[in-house]
């Protein structure tokens, strides 16, 4: 996975909402959901999984061949059961879909 203005694929930073209490719920949800189902679909090349210190946010930034390829993900039955699940024990959850508009190395 890199970031780079020049990534031909598909760019998806999705946003989860929870209390501390449920954070690692959804985190085990999202870890198993990644390592069953989502790895293993065509046009995906990789995710970063972050949690904010407060344990009330999760944020995915994945990568994909194609916009299409994330969208048959998501329509497909095992997700589809999956983030019924994630949506029941967080509060929200959002993927928006991205262009890389920039990138800066160190000096």
């Amino acid at each position: 996975m890199q970031i780079a203005t020049t990534h031909d694929g598909q760019t998806v930073i999705t946003t989860f909402e929870m209390t501390p209490g449920t954070c690692a719920d959804v985190l085990e949800a999202l870890e198993e959901a990644y390592e069953t189902v989502i790895r293993h679909q065509p046009g995906f090349r990789g995710v970063a999984i972050h949690v904010n210190d407060a344990q009330t946010r999760i944020a995915t930034y994945s990568q994909w061949r194609a916009r299409t390829d994330f969208q048959a993900m998501l329509r497909s039955p095992a997700m589809r059961e999956r983030n019924r699940a994630i949506g029941a024990i967080c509060a929200r959850f959002e993927p928006v879909m991205y262009e890389v508009a920039a990138t800066f190395e160190p000096a």
